[in-house]
């Protein structure tokens, strides 16, 4: 029929997918962070401390983005491919990313509403408590931390929960300056401040996950790929006279997907190997080139639409 389809799928052993994923990072930082949840949230309503329970709301966030990321990489892992499902389940860290945006956006949200009700109240706290507690957590969070760290490069779920956890290293540092300012100065106004200060600084990250989330579900190309520059070295292959149709984007996160038509009357086996040499290039690895003769390139350029 005159088509012809060149495939790379060059996937290394270190590719990030969920396949190659560590899982006991997650696990065992879902562990240290579930259980300190429980000691923030007690310490928080003896205390009667938003900073506290701020931070408290923020672990739990962290609990189920971990377990969600979780699930999400055991699919990605475990989860068939087949005729409806071509792709297998590597999209689910990308939902996964998404929800944990919503829950610290939500989180922030349920901070500010309880500040605002909390003006003109004077609130005592324990300083003491807020000290220990928040030395505790920030302690439980930089080990976390350090468990993800690696790992959140590959995966945006990962990212997920690795924010998530950064976002409550902050939490404690600043529930650790509250509790030195209520016990030095007596001034329980400084609780509620940094409970503020938390929820502001979490939901611009927030946001800014959730968008690269949206990025990848709307099949937008790579931020880091220059798809014109692209187009471009395509066109000025010696074997090719046109370029069309070519779309880049990602599937899940470290896995971009090209499909492209060239024009071409040179022979496909030259093209495809050029074309190749491009494309891995600017890391694209994955990749449907189609090279199409004159006859069939004029059809396509009736045909396509998209």
């Amino acid at each position: 029929m005159g088509h012809t389809h060149g495939h790379s799928h060059s996937h290394a052993p270190t590719a990030a997918d969920g396949s190659t994923r560590r899982l006991w990072p997650m696990v065992a930082g879902m562990g240290i962070i579930a259980t300190f949840f429980v000691v923030e949230v007690i310490a928080g309503v003896w205390a009667n401390s938003l900073a506290l329970l701020a931070d408290a709301g923020h672990m739990l966030t962290d609990v189920v983005a971990m377990a969600m990321g979780l699930v999400a990489l055991l699919l990605a892992r475990h989860g068939k491919s087949d005729g409806e499902k071509t792709f297998g389940w590597h999209r689910a860290e990308v939902f996964t990313a998404v929800a944990n945006a919503v829950l610290l956006i939500g989180v922030a949200i349920f901070v500010l509403y309880e500040a605002f009700e909390r003006l003109g109240s004077d609130p005592q706290v324990p300083g003491l408590t807020l000290i220990i507690v928040a030395l505790a957590g920030l302690a439980a969070n930089l080990v976390v931390m350090q468990l993800l760290r690696s790992d959140s490069q590959d995966s945006i779920a990962v990212r997920g929960a690795y924010m998530e956890v950064l976002a409550d290293a902050v939490g404690s540092v600043g529930v650790l300056v509250a509790g030195i300012i209520a016990l030095t100065t007596g001034w329980g106004y400084a609780d509620i401040v940094v409970a503020v200060l938390i929820a502001l600084w979490v939901a611009p990250r927030a946001s800014r996950l959730a968008l690269d989330a949206l990025r990848i579900l709307s099949q937008r190309a790579p931020a880091h790929v220059d798809v014109e520059a692209v187009r471009s070295e395509l066109e000025a292959l010696p074997q090719v006279h046109d370029v069309h149709d070519l779309h880049i984007w990602t599937l899940t996160t470290g896995m971009d997907v090209t499909t492209v038509h060239l024009g071409s009357d040179h022979p496909n086996g030259e093209v495809l190997i050029a074309a190749r040499e491009v494309l891995e290039r600017h890391g694209l690895d994955h990749a449907t080139v189609q090279v199409d003769p004159i006859e069939i390139q004029k059809r396509c350029h009736r045909d396509l639409t998209w």
